[in-house]
Formats: C-alpha cells, sequence, structure tokens
C-alpha cells in the first residue's frame, strides 16, 4: 500500500545567527504514522519539529531557507496564517505545561478561544479529546480540579488532551516522556500508538528504545544533517549507514 506524505521538507537550512542548525535537510514523513527524530543533543532534531509549525519564528536572528510543506501547503511563506497553522499543527512539549486552572479549561481554552460557545458541543469535545488521550476515566470525576494538582504523567496526557482539543491534523511531540517514570511513559507511548490511525504523529527522543517501540519510520540526525531515514525495523537492524549503527549500538551519543 503506498503511503501518503503529510508532511515534506526539500533542502532545508536554519540558521541561529552565522551557526547552521539544519544542513540541507530534505525529508518525506508519511502520513498517520509515528515518525520518531533521533540523535545526540545539540544534532537539530527539535529545531528540524519546530520548523513544522514555524515555532523557530520566535527565536531572534533566526533565517529559513528552503521549502516546509505541511499536506501540501508551502508554509514556509511569510504571508501563512500562523495561528490557524498551529492548530493544524498540534505541540506537545517536553516538560508539561499545564495552565493553572481546571482540567477542564485546560481542554476547552483553545476551542473557546476560537469561537466555540456551544456548551453541550464543548462538553462533548472535551470528553472526547480526554479521552483519545487516555486520561477520561481518570479524571472525568474532578474535571473542576486544578490542573497542577495532576501526577508527572497525567499532566502530560492533558498536554496532549489540550493540543487534540483544537482538531488539528498533525501532531508533533517534543521528547515528551523524558521526564516520566517509566509507567508513565508506557502509558504515553499506548495514547501515541492508539492515535496514529488519525493523526500524523512526530516524536523527537532521546531513548532508543521508544523509537523502536513505537515508531513507523526513524530518522537519525547528526551536527545539523539527516544521516539515515527509513522504517524502524531497517534502520535498528540493518542501518545503511556506519555512522547510524554506531549510534544505535550506543558507541557515541
Amino acid at each position: 500500500m503506498t503511503e501518503t506524505t503529510a508532511l515534506v521538507t526539500r533542502d532545508l537550512h536554519l540558521f541561529y545567527g552565522e551557526t547552521e542548525a539544519l544542513k540541507g535537510i530534505s525529508l518525506e514523513i508519511p502520513a498517520n504514522r509515528i515518525t520518531a527524530l533521533i540523535g545526540p543533543s545539540g544534532c537539530g532534531k527539535s529545531t528540524y519539529l519546530r520548523c513544522f509549525n514555524r515555532m523557530n519564528d520566535m527565536i531572534e536572528g533566526v533565517r529559513v531557507t528552503g521549502e516546509v510543506m505541511v499536506e501540501g501547503f508551502d508554509i514556509s511563506r511569510s504571508a501563512v496564517d500562523l495561528e490557524r497553522l498551529r492548530k493544524r499543527v498540534g505541540m506537545v512539549f517536553q516538560k508539561s505545561n499545564p495552565f493553572p486552572m481546571s482540567i477542564r479549561e485546560n481542554v476547552a481554552y483553545g476551542p473557546r478561544m476560537a469561537g466555540l460557545g456551544n456548551r453541550r458541543k464543548m462538553a462533548e469535545l472535551v470528553e472526547k479529546s480526554l479521552g483519545q488521550a487516555d486520561l477520561w476515566t481518570e479524571v472525568k470525576d474532578r474535571l473542576e480540579d486544578s490542573a497542577l494538582d495532576l501526577s508527572g504523567g497525567q499532566q502530560q496526557r492533558l498536554c496532549i488532551a489540550r493540543a487534540l482539543a483544537n482538531e488539528p491534523d498533525i501532531l508533533l511531540l517534543d521528547e515528551p516522556a523524558s521526564a516520566l517514570d517509566p509507567i508513565s511513559t508506557a502509558k504515553i507511548e499506548e495514547t501515541l500508538l492508539q492515535l496514529k490511525d488519525s493523526y500524523t504523529i512526530v516524536i523527537v527522543t532521546h531513548n532508543l528504545q521508544q523509537a523502536a517501540r513505537i515508531a513507523d519510520h526513524t530518522a537519525f540526525f547528526m551536527l545539523g544533517e539527516l544521516i539515515e531515514f527509513n522504517d524502524t525495523t531497517t534502520m535498528f537492524t540493518k542501518p545503511a549507514k556506519s555512522l547510524t549503527e554506531e549510534y544505535i549500538t550506543g558507541r557515541f551519543g
């Protein structure tokens, strides 16, 4: 079966001032799959991830050349509606960042800001989003409690629910489980596996075992360059590049 491509970069270069952080990245990321970005710290994988919702624009001195396509639309043009883009391309960060408000209001915040005022539809959306994030059964009787009272793993799943409430097509996650215990990490991974039929998911991870467990495809970055991209099984068992093999087998990184 031919895979549909959701995200594409062509000859993508990104500079922080004079420093070139991404060096001509050309990559096609398939739709409705989990793609992991791996590589040592400072290799460019988080910078690359943020290109798909233009989060790098917030950093002073950033300059980007090349193409960045989201579902066939070139978002590298200056005229792009960033608010609309970030609604379509949800983001979950390394450190969970729930708002200091109730669990319900955390999920409802984005849709309310977008103009959803119907209380019944909002209640349905809150339940659906929490359900998709595998959190509904744990919090359905305490929706008015502060989100800050949740455990770390629950807070991170709440942040996933908050992103899903905006009804995106794509979900970007920047090391979402790096600060979590093994049980919470397993919950996050299980959630992502359940979501991939409905969303294109791209995850940055330092955890090679995590990439092997959940990713359909893996991209290996090193010093701002894309070294190798392949289906995960092939990448981890028969890497095409010696540098990939050295990283996966723990000889550096």
